[in-house]
């Protein structure tokens, strides 16, 4: 007997954006290490990639994450 059940089926107005399938979902159909979110609204889980894109774009030139050290050696690091 299994001591946690795991949940199939999600709750109503939770969406989630699939990695794997490309596509939104109402609730949490695939395995968490595939799918992005909850998100409020279907078309904020749509934009899901758009956002992380943005995120991403704004962590790579913040200048926080990067020492002077690694910039003048012209590569990451």
């Amino acid at each position: 007997m299994a001591l946690f059940k795991r949940r199939t089926t999600g709750k109503p107005g939770e969406w989630y954006y699939c990695l794997e399938h490309r596509k939104v979902e109402e609730g949490p159909e695939c395995p968490a290490k595939d799918r992005m979110g909850p998100y409020a609204s279907r078309t904020e889980a749509g934009h899901a990639m758009e956002k992380a894109d943005e995120r991403n774009a704004e962590w790579d030139t913040d200048p926080r994450w990067h020492d002077k050290a690694g910039q003048e050696g012209g590569g990451d690091t």
